[in-house]
């Protein structure tokens, strides 16, 4: 067996792990990263873009170096660099409990229990529940699993294709980092900068790969095609704007608008506009088209690799 054959391998088994277990409810392996960094940010913590780029780079440096020495520690064998490939593939893919965390507000949606709807809303994303209605909730689940589609999904599959063990566990540092300390509070504004911005360039080739393939796998390709080309590049994010306004057009649902993150009030711009208002049953749409972007962005990475590394032979 190859090593791009393992990885492949490798690769399938990890996602149909998360398709079939989730996330572990104890010592998952992303919220021991998270402990960690945490410990080395009251380590470093000055208000100052330097000691963030230092806290950046001793974190997801570290974790990218974990995975050359443990993918070098396999690589005399085939099954074991497999093995190593989905264990680091499931534990980095967080498809499943996005859809379970969205899917548990959907359902308390139905209900009409708008107070479980916002006591669970915080699992999927940083806004303020609490002045939300029914539909603001709906439209903040849509919004966020076509973020975490990329982020938590595609990003990893595209960088693991690129650079195996040590990329997936490199992007998924960089993304958890971006989440712990790349906002713009005040006591992040400085220090977060360079955790957000590397999240941003490795953020940018999984967010096109996942706008692409809302297009193909969407109910509208055509509205997905346009509602990215008017309005992706009216988002604040680089990365969320192409990834959002995609599912917007797929799903023929209007997305953006006034938010709240932390008491901050942002105005965001409306994408697809010409779409209606997103409904409750429009969370488990997004869901299933989550699901069908992450089986193809499996089945493109892994043919990416094998025909770059066949033809760089």
């Amino acid at each position: 067996m190859g090593a791009d054959r393992s990885y492949a391998y490798g690769a399938a088994a990890g996602l149909l792990g998360d398709l079939l277990l989730g996330d572990p409810h104890r010592m998952h392996p992303v919220a021991a990263f998270g402990r960690a960094a945490g410990r080395v940010e009251r380590a470093l913590w000055h208000d100052h873009r330097g000691w963030g780029a230092l806290h950046t780079l001793v974190c997801a440096g570290g974790a990218t170096a974990l995975g050359v020495v443990a993918a070098r520690a396999v690589r005399p064998s085939a099954a074991a660099s497999a093995a190593l490939t989905a264990a680091a593939t499931w534990a980095v893919v967080g498809g499943t409990s996005l859809a379970r965390e969205a899917r548990a507000v959907g359902r308390a949606l139905e209900r009409g229990d708008l107070a479980a709807a916002r006591a669970r809303l915080p699992h999927l994303c940083g806004r303020d529940p609490q002045a939300l209605d029914a539909d603001a909730i709906a439209r903040a689940v849509v919004e966020s699993v076509a973020e975490n589609t990329s982020d938590a999904v595609v990003g990893a599959l595209v960088w693991g294709a690129v650079a195996g063990v040590p990329g997936l566990l490199g992007f998924r540092a960089v993304n958890t980092l971006d989440a712990m300390v790349g906002h713009k509070s005040p006591r992040l504004r400085r220090f977060g900068w360079a955790s957000a911005r590397l999240d941003d360039v490795a953020g940018w080739p999984g967010a096109r790969l996942t706008a692409v393939l809302a297009v193909l796998a969407g109910d509208d390709p055509r509205g997905a095609v346009r509602a990215w080309r008017a309005d992706a590049h009216r988002h604040p994010s680089p990365n969320a704007g192409p990834v959002e306004a995609s599912f917007a057009g797929a799903l023929g649902v209007r997305l953006g608008g006034t938010l709240s993150y932390g008491g901050r009030v942002e105005h965001r711009p409306v994408l697809n506009g010409t779409g209606r208002p997103v409904r409750v049953a429009d969370i488990g749409r997004a869901v299933r088209l989550s699901r069908r972007v992450g089986l193809l962005a499996l089945g493109v990475t892994v043919a990416g690799r094998l025909i770059g590394k066949g033809r760089g032979r």
